[in-house]
């Protein structure tokens, strides 16, 4: 049988920004989680099955390392791809991801990197579109996602499948077995919220991010 091409995914972001829950959601990488307690690392290897054959993203999530000061580069080192992610009810998990970005480039030097904003199931949305700029400045994708109803949970994958694959055609053919949503979103407000997201890209970009502080 060949072996199924896997990659090293680093994800990162500041602690409660709903990373394991978002790692969780696949069913598969679940029952098969890996703990490596010389990096505080748990390791969840998923697989997604495109046009091309499966493809299986070990995705090494923090553990909650994060709050000892930082990750030690063993958790970058040999890094194929990454998501940084962000709570969009916090604004200070958003004025960090310019330091989560500065860990994987100075280690993972030309990795593709995918910037997530989890939780816009919440209501009380406290990073608006318009402030969300970072990824515009340094030339990352941006996908918004709510791990806890499932929404664009594949499309970080997607897209760093097609970067691995240098395929910008490849698609997912099944979905992976997902969690059944813990809440669900309303569609209306989704809706504004991609709106706002689209309109928000269309802006020349500030000079400066004034509310934020530049990175």
């Amino acid at each position: 049988m060949a072996q199924t091409p896997t990659f090293k995914l680093i994800l990162v972001g500041d602690g409660g920004t709903g990373k394991t829950t978002f790692v969780k959601r696949h069913l598969t990488g679940e029952f098969e989680k890996k703990y490596l307690p010389t990096v505080g690392v748990a390791v969840h290897p998923l697989e997604f099955h495109t046009n091309c054959g499966p493809i299986r993203f070990d995705c090494w999530d923090t553990a909650g390392q994060e709050k000892f000061g930082g990750l030690r580069d063993g958790y970058y080192i040999h890094g194929q791809c990454a998501i940084i992610m962000f709570d969009v009810t916090s604004r200070t998990t958003y004025k960090n991801v310019p330091t989560w970005h500065r860990d994987i480039t100075r280690v993972c030097e030309d990795i593709p990197i995918v910037l997530c904003g989890n939780k816009v199931d919440v209501r009380n949305r406290q990073v608006r579109a318009k402030t969300i700029t970072f990824h515009r400045k340094k030339n990352l994708q941006y996908y918004e996602l709510s791990a806890k109803s499932n929404y664009n949970f594949e499309k970080p994958f997607l897209y760093l499948a097609r970067k691995l694959a240098g395929d910008p055609t490849l698609q997912f053919v099944e979905s992976p077995a997902l969690a059944p949503p813990e809440v669900t979103i309303d569609p209306a407000e989704q809706a504004q919220y991609e709106a706002e997201l689209a309109n928000a890209a269309a802006q020349p970009l500030p000079d400066e991010d004034e509310d934020l502080g530049d990175a």
